[in-house]
């Protein structure tokens, strides 16, 4: 099926995160930060979020442009990457994960552009291969606080970029200030995925994968556009999905 959106205004699907009934409604809701559409309509695409239908992938990948796969309060299932035990930490949301499992598989099938975010760097991260840290304070010895203590619109740490990556070319730096809001983290660089930033730590604070035409994961949160890089991320994105 042809797309509706034009060379110069991409259709960027957005994933949704989903709750249980209580606070906003006494049903089942949806939930994204407003931010997220903000940062795509600054750079020149259209957000269209996208619910939570397995089945419907295909037919939402057959009329965008582009796949931004956002954060949110669970976690991937570690089952999904060879786990037998499941830190008590751990909060799953089976649903939304089955769908963005069947949708960012279907967009790296048709090699679409691809930009994961905090949750959605480490489900991009699981689907290529990898494996992640369950819970970053028992795994990895002096972490920084990545679930910072101050306002998620203000820096938490620094990230080194690596160069000669899509990150490096797209950000044109070679460290930022970021936010951190995760208690899980990429733990690993399998074949096929190139770790292009890490926090003074260690952790891995962003991936991505050469062989497809854009496919990048930062694990911070680049739409509350703390620094010049975070926009010029949604920049990058967006460039790759008017090609």
């Amino acid at each position: 099926m042809a797309k509706r959106a034009t060379a110069s205004v991409p259709l960027i699907g957005v994933t949704l995160d989903s709750e249980e009934p209580g606070g906003y409604s006494k049903f089942p809701w949806y939930a994204l930060r407003q931010n997220y559409c903000e940062a795509v309509l600054r750079a020149g695409g259209l957000p269209v979020p996208l619910p939570h239908e397995p089945e419907q992938a295909r037919a939402y990948l057959d009329r965008i442009d582009g796949l931004l796969v956002t954060g949110g309060h669970f976690d991937v299932d570690p089952a999904m990457f060879g786990e037998t035990t499941t830190h008590p930490t751990v909060k799953l949301k089976s649903k939304r994960t089955a769908f963005e499992l069947a949708v960012t598989k279907g967009a790296l099938e048709r090699d679409m552009p691809i930009l994961g975010i905090c949750g959605g760097q480490q489900l991009l991260h699981v689907i290529l291969g990898g494996t992640l840290h369950q819970h970053i304070p028992d795994s990895v010895p002096n972490a920084l606080a990545h679930e910072q203590p101050n306002p998620r619109n203000e820096p938490g740490h620094m990230v080194a970029i690596v160069a000669n990556t899509l990150l490096h070319r797209a950000t044109g730096l070679d460290e930022m200030a970021v936010n951190s809001a995760h208690h899980q983290a990429a733990r690993d660089e399998p074949e096929g995925i190139v770790v292009n930033a890490r926090a003074p730590d260690g952790v891995i604070e962003g991936i991505e994968a050469p062989r497809h035409r854009f496919c990048l994961g930062v694990q911070w949160h680049p739409e509350f556009a703390i620094g010049q890089g975070d926009a010029r991320i949604f920049d990058a994105f967006l460039a790759a999905c008017r090609r």
